[in-house]
């Protein structure tokens, strides 16, 4: 298929978002799929307000005419609620063409968090945004019933995958010659990885009374003042590939406290590592933990620290490997609804002569009433 993806989440990005999106695209690609990626480093941009790492497009709708018409999708998939996302959806409604979406963050709650703004009115656009789609794709179970409870419909599950050739346990990194990076800091050694931003409740973390260390990889709003307040962190900064693989191994817990995260593709990553995970019981943790022997969830968050120091870390590496990138783009592909062969030939082939009677008639100088498709 040509598969057509519309995303406000893209590279410079560095989240889970982007790299779970990045992925189905490779993956999509290696099984003789067609990908064309609509990306917010493709138009003009203004930073996001409070956040200024995020980019948003500006004046995305036009231009992403001309990309539907010059790539003629067979699917399509809008990835997130954004102006790239909207001028996309946008053009399906107005064309109708068949769509899917997914839902990968809270964005009620972010806003909520950031300005004065009820999480009610968050919801009520997500429902807007979401209800023309053929199906909106979420990560657990967890996510689908509480979407289902606020009103949305048509939703598919599309899990997550872990590169477990990238994230491996301590021992492999150590054989290969890859240090450690908490080298000279006291053991044991408790590490967050994500976003610095008031919605990760990355605070709850750092408040916690623990033996040895704590670390902080990622880059975030919230950064600056949190490095201030709390200087005995190592605050690490982005890390990539490899040495982000180290900070994962090399960790004795990785603790996530987070309560906004739809599923959190970093706890398959710290386990994918042999890396014992410490959560409150939330929609991700929920739905990823339990059962797994490879963490424990607990109201008190200090308590799920101290025991999952006890965790075999063999166990947590065994778990992640049940997931595989391949099994989730496989997911990807069946929930896509791709118009059926004569349908869609039709369609653009209707779309390009009405595109050449425009281009005539301007040239021509003579106004004739607007064509619908």
């Amino acid at each position: 298929m040509r598969i057509l993806l519309a995303t406000d989440a893209w590279e410079p990005q560095v989240n889970g978002v982007v790299r779970t999106l990045i992925r189905t695209v490779a993956e999509c690609r290696a099984m003789g799929h067609e990908v064309e990626v609509v990306s917010p480093d493709q138009f003009k941009t203004v930073p996001l307000p409070t956040y200024p790492e995020i980019r948003l497009a500006v004046g995305a709708y036009e231009p992403m005419q001309e990309r539907f018409k010059a790539f003629e999708p067979e699917a399509i998939h809008i990835a997130t609620e954004g102006p790239v996302g909207l001028a996309a959806r946008r053009l399906c409604v107005e064309w109708k063409l068949p769509f899917t979406t997914s839902y990968h963050t809270r964005f009620p709650e972010y806003v909520a968090a950031r300005f004065p703004v009820p999480s009610t009115a968050g919801y009520a656009y997500m429902r807007w945004f979401h209800k023309p789609s053929g199906r909106v794709m979420v990560a657990t179970p967890t996510m689908r019933d509480e979407l289902e409870k606020r009103g949305f419909t048509n939703l598919s599950p599309w899990t997550r995958g872990v590169d477990t050739d990238l994230f491996q346990p301590r021992e492999a990194l150590a054989a290969a010659g890859v240090p450690d990076p908490y080298a000279g800091r006291a053991r044991p050694v408790f590490l967050n990885v994500g976003r610095v931003a008031v919605e990760k409740n990355i605070e709850a973390f750092l408040e916690l009374d623990l033996p040895g260390s704590k670390a902080v990889v990622g880059d975030g709003p919230s950064r600056e003042a949190l490095t201030q307040k709390y200087p005995d962190v190592m605050f690490a900064g982005m890390k990539f590939e490899q040495d982000l693989a180290a900070f994962f191994a090399y960790a004795d817990v990785f603790v996530f406290p987070s309560l906004t995260d739809t599923f959190g593709l970093v706890l398959l990553e710290a386990m994918a590592a042999g890396t014992p995970v410490a959560a409150y019981p939330a929609p991700g943790p929920v739905d990823i933990v339990p059962g797994s022997g490879a963490g424990v969830l607990s109201d008190d968050l200090r308590e799920a620290c101290v025991e999952a120091l006890k965790i075999d870390r063999a166990h947590a590496r065994a778990y992640a490997e049940r997931f595989s990138w391949r099994a989730s783009t496989e997911e990807f592909i069946r929930n896509l609804q791709p118009y059926p062969a004569p349908e869609k030939t039709r369609f653009w082939r209707r779309l390009r002569r009405l595109a050449r009677l425009r281009r005539r008639t301007q040239i021509g100088g003579v106004k004739t009433p607007d064509a619908r498709v």
